[in-house]
């Protein structure tokens, strides 16, 4: 009988963590591994042995001792939890270095997430096509987002313009915001910000590395 494990209520950084196991467990099983120990899976995400087990206690008995974990049953209980099972259209805000890059991308390791509409205020690049789109002006986002049907935006907008450009995003009913400006944005409480800071993670690399 297929076990059903219910949905438990996890902080952000364990969110953040399950997305690493998750990764790397796929990589596991293509390379035809069926069973892994949490030491083992220390040494790959550099997370500690006790934090994974008491990640993993949220989900109920997924491992037995001196056995370690199935990596097929892991890969289930993850992707249930984190991978959305309908598409998410993405609005991309911002087509700078960054922003491209993300066109690029454009979330290959799953179908269910796509960048289908792109912004930008730069005179030389709206209307002409960058990665394969048209980029649109701000002044379009309202129709665009209306047609497209948006509910999730990616912000590669400097600070100094990231809020007037969020208000607009979020007038449109998008609820969820990657941001990769790190100053804090204001939003109404059923709106979900979350910030990527490349500087403040490149000093916090560099300071474990040199511990």
């Amino acid at each position: 009988m297929e076990r059903i494990i219910q949905k438990p209520q996890l902080s952000k950084a364990t969110t953040k963590r399950l997305s690493l196991y998750l990764r790397c467990l796929k990589g596991l099983e293509k390379n035809g591994v069926t069973r892994i120990k949490s030491s083992e899976l220390s040494k790959m995400t550099q997370v500690g042995s006790a934090t994974i087990r008491r990640d993993f206690s949220h989900f109920g008995e997924l491992g037995r001792s001196g056995y370690g974990y199935d990596v097929n049953d892991l890969i289930k209980v993850f992707s249930d939890m984190l991978e959305t099972k309908e598409e998410k259209r993405i609005a991309l805000i911002g087509c700078g270095n960054l922003g491209q890059a993300l066109l690029n991308n454009n979330f290959r390791r799953n179908e269910n997430l796509n960048i289908v509409c792109a912004f930008d205020n730069d005179p030389e690049k709206v209307g002409k096509e960058l990665c394969g789109y048209r980029i649109h002006s701000i002044d379009e986002m309202d129709e665009v987002l209306a047609e497209e049907k948006i509910t999730v935006a990616i912000s590669t907008v400097p600070s100094q313009n990231a809020q007037a450009a969020i208000d607009q995003v979020v007038a449109n009913g998008v609820t969820a915001i990657l941001n990769f400006a790190p100053d804090p944005l204001k939003v109404p409480d059923n709106v979900h910000v979350h910030y990527i800071d490349l500087t403040s993670e490149l000093q916090t690399l560099i300071y474990f590395d040199g511990q």
